[in-house]
């Protein structure tokens, strides 16, 4: 078994991120108040949807975001767009994110609660 250098993991680091930055993906909020304000619907609704539209996209579950009040959160990674952070998703708000900003790379500005630089 080869051993794995600083150099190999940093090399590995670096290809990983490369290839996060260049896909589309969305984390779902999936913590207890995540799911009390229903954040399975809205997981099941962008999965549901993604599908039937045939986008290309990764759709994963994440944990607690800190923003409690505005549940559920939604994050969004688009190549070319700012990561955004949308806040109070329900069913409908799910289908227009993917609709507007993944597909039509719009931002949906009624429900954006954070916009985060590329890191």
């Amino acid at each position: 078994m080869a051993k794995l250098t600083r150099e190999s993991f940093d090399t590995l680091v670096h290809q990983l991120s490369e290839k996060r930055a260049e896909s589309n993906w969305i984390k779902v909020g999936m913590s207890t108040c995540g799911i009390a304000a229903g954040a399975e619907d809205v997981l099941n609704t962008l999965t549901e949807e993604a599908k039937k539209r045939k986008i290309e996209i990764v759709i994963k579950r994440c944990g607690c975001q800190g923003m409690c009040s505005v549940e559920p959160l939604v994050e969004v990674h688009v190549p070319g767009l700012p990561d955004v952070v949308y806040g109070k998703v329900d069913k409908a708000c799910a289908v227009k994110i993917l609709e507007e900003h993944v597909m039509a790379k719009k931002l949906v500005n009624d429900h954006i609660y954070e916009l985060r630089t590329k890191r």
